[in-house]
């Protein structure tokens, strides 16, 4: 299936869209890459998921991705002996490590790393940040605390910390659990939640030992401040504006979200940006204006994909969200301003072989108006330097690798088919020029640009161009 679009497309599973032909159908509408989030997915659950979408892939004879994204620490403020209090600004609240039930005056909160790391003059929000307080002293078991604004706090509300740096790690016990299954069920990437700093990757990085992508999701202050470390040491990267919205001023997102798209770009690391892209559509067949240009801006900032949340996994329209997206980017994408935009943003090539190419094969594909780039990968770097060019030019990347070819179904611009590997040079070739034009992406008498490693099979090791024009048999003729 051929999409017309480079941006890619990632909907999220859930109530809405759990069911095989469901599942189909959001692929058919333009779904590249699945989403199964493990904070409301059990293991069964999640494995039906996982053998259901792998189904859809067969029938349709195209890799898909499917994304496991972890919980994180989920920190929350216990309960009230009537179920909630009355607040008002200037009263005063402590937060301790009584569990017995809160009143007005205090109330349990079962994390010892917050009461023991929280400073004078941290602010503590509650229930996306509809109650704001501010740390006035701490015991290291008590937090005593000021209201600022909101007037109510309820049983078990989220508490987000955006002035205070936890010492514990960014996963969890049930994170653990979680992830053991998920690789065991071979999913092709792993988000991780609430990361603040480039340590925080380590422990995933190690129980995962590279069998599925790590996606870092960027939605918290001290992540931001640390945001190329953590580039440098992930291999994707979410902009997650939901809780970034709530712990910094939303005003500040958007430019956030420029930031993170450019910084990941520049790396040449997939990104993603999600949240509310089309949140009217949980409940209505379209969507506001200010989403469509929300939607709009992604694609043209060269985000690699955009998300789904509620839209597709519990809303009443999840189809017709999947192709209202798919119509947006590809309005987008035909726009005579987007090239002129994505080339102003385009990073400048590093110093390697594999960027030369990169650069080189996107300035001959450009000048010579070929019909496409084909890239062979095995590892997945060809195509991820090749993409971060962004080229006018459509890329078709084969790899003899069913997981690297799920893995890049998230990357802008790259068409995933997986081949036999090829024996030499002209076999090499003549493999690209045929499945160009089965793809769709070449017809004979056309021009493609080859690229690949020599020797062959050698991982990262992206040094040859080669000019192919496609014969009459569909083979090159050259």
């Amino acid at each position: 299936m051929k999409r017309n679009r480079r941006v890619k497309i990632l909907a999220t599973l859930g109530p809405a869209s759990s069911d095989e032909a469901m599942i189909r159908k959001l692929h058919e509408a333009g779904a590249d890459v699945f989403r199964i989030n493990m904070s409301h997915t059990d293991h069964d659950s999640m494995r039906e998921l996982v053998a259901r979408i792998r189904r859809v892939e067969a029938a349709v004879d195209r890799p898909i991705g499917i994304l496991a994204d972890l919980q994180g620490p989920k920190l929350r403020v216990g309960k009230f002996a009537d179920g909630k209090v009355d607040l008002k600004p200037g009263d005063i609240i402590t937060l301790d490590n009584n569990p017995e039930p809160g009143d007005a005056t205090r109330v349990y909160l079962p994390h010892p790393e917050i009461l023991e790391t929280v400073q004078p003059g941290h602010r503590l929000l509650i229930d996306d940040g509809k109650l704001q307080l501010r740390a006035l002293s701490t015991t290291g078991t008590a937090i005593r605390c000021e209201v600022v604004a909101g007037t109510r706090i309820s049983d078990k509300k989220g508490v987000s910390l955006p002035d205070t740096l936890l010492t514990s790690g960014a996963l969890t016990d049930k994170d653990r659990r979680d992830l053991d299954a998920v690789l065991e069920a071979e999913v092709d990437w792993l988000a991780l939640s609430f990361i603040q700093r480039p340590e925080d990757l380590a422990e995933a990085r190690k129980l995962s030992r590279g069998r599925a992508g790590l996606l870092s999701k960027i939605e918290k202050p001290q992540a931001v401040e640390r945001l190329d470390e953590i580039i440098e040491l992930s291999d994707a990267i979410m902009v997650a504006r939901g809780d970034l919205g709530v712990e910094m001023p939303l005003e500040q997102v958007p430019g956030i979200q420029k930031r993170i798209t450019r910084a990941a770009r520049r790396a040449g690391k997939p990104v993603v940006v999600a949240t509310q892209m089309l949140e009217s559509m949980i409940t209505a067949p379209v969507p506001t204006r200010a989403e469509v240009s929300d939607v709009s801006i992604a694609v043209f900032e060269g985000a690699d994909a955009i998300m789904l949340s509620a839209e597709s996994a519990a809303g009443a329209y999840p189809v017709e969200a999947v192709q209202t997206m798919d119509r947006i980017a590809v309005e987008v994408e035909k726009d005579p301003l987007y090239p002129g935009i994505i080339f102003a943003q385009r990073p400048a090539a590093e110093a390697t072989g594999a960027d030369a190419v990169s650069l080189a094969a996107r300035q001959i594909a450009e000048t010579l108006q070929v019909a496409t780039i084909v890239t062979y990968t095995s590892t997945g770097t060809t195509g991820l330097r090749t993409a971060r060019e962004r080229p006018q030019i459509p890329i078709l990347a084969l790899s003899p690798i069913e997981a690297t070819a799920r893995r890049l179904s998230l990357v802008w611009g790259l068409h995933c088919v997986v081949t036999d590997d090829a024996s030499d040079m002209e076999d090499m070739v003549n493999r690209a020029c045929r499945l160009a034009v089965q793809q769709g992406y070449a017809r004979v008498g056309e021009r493609v640009i080859v690229t690949a490693g020599v020797p062959l099979r050698t991982p990262g090791a992206t040094n040859m161009i080669r000019i192919a024009y496609i014969g009459s048999d569909g083979l090159s003729a050259i």
